[in-house]
């Protein structure tokens, strides 16, 4: 059963009256994969709406299987308005250093084969098809992910409206075209906080020198915050 990875830390879910107000938006830092292509790990960061204090969280996960690398995920919030995003990623990025080092991601990023922003109203928020590497013309199959959302119950948000869950499907563009469950939830974790939808963000891919290609969907999920709807990610990671 696929693990779903949580980029989110909890936040008092709350509907805000009058006029519309900003909410959070965390930026996505894609940092790589291991040499071997086993481990892939994302930053997320940014500034709480309502307290204004810095965060920073890594997640570095063992793509074998998509749960969290041992010591993970590292979150950081300093709570001083007048501490720096900086200080938030850099006490982040210390711990994480004996686990992959920066370095070492650096050399092996992979390939963002698909990329939307959150800002972006052009693309399809629910299906992503891209070639897994950039040669031309492909030497790989093309492969397309596809969102799907529903209705789901999640504790703590009954009277906040519908909450949502998703399943991920990858879908095989030759001509056998099969279909394949990659995750469905079957219960939304408190860490969501209250999600309200998603939508695909990218996809990122690595062939290493040794070991299997493997991708991980990065997927942004819409959530109650505290002045307005907030942005966090989380990723689902397989084998190519």
């Amino acid at each position: 059963m696929t693990k779903l990875l949580t980029a989110i830390f909890l936040l008092l879910p709350m509907l805000a009256g009058g006029p519309a107000r900003a909410g959070n938006v965390s930026e996505l830092e894609i940092l790589g994969f291991s040499a071997d292509g086993s481990i892939f790990a994302f930053e997320e960061y940014g500034v709480q709406d309502g307290s204004g204090f810095p965060y920073a969280n890594r997640f570095y996960i063992d793509i074998a299987s998509d749960g969290f690398v041992p010591g993970t995920p590292i979150r950081i919030v300093l709570q001083d308005e007048n501490a720096s995003l900086g200080d938030a990623r850099a006490q982040a990025r210390a711990p994480g250093q004996s686990i992959v080092s920066d370095a070492e991601f650096a050399a092996n990023r992979g390939h963002t084969a698909g990329a939307n922003a959150i800002t972006e109203l052009s693309a399809d928020p629910f299906r992503m098809a891209v070639n897994p590497r950039p040669v031309i013309p492909p030497v790989d199959d093309p492969i397309e992910f596809r969102l799907e959302e529903f209705t789901l119950d999640a504790q703590g948000c009954e009277n906040l409206g519908p909450t949502m869950g998703f399943r991920l499907l990858r879908i095989d563009l030759t001509e056998n075209g099969s279909v394949s469950l990659v995750h469905e939830d079957d219960s939304i974790p408190r860490s969501r906080n209250c999600p309200l939808g998603y939508r695909l963000g990218a996809v990122q891919t690595v062939h290493p020198a040794t070991g299997e290609p493997s991708y991980a969907v990065l997927i942004a999920i819409e959530s109650f915050g505290f002045e307005g709807p907030d942005y966090h990610w989380i990723a689902v990671t397989g084998r190519l």
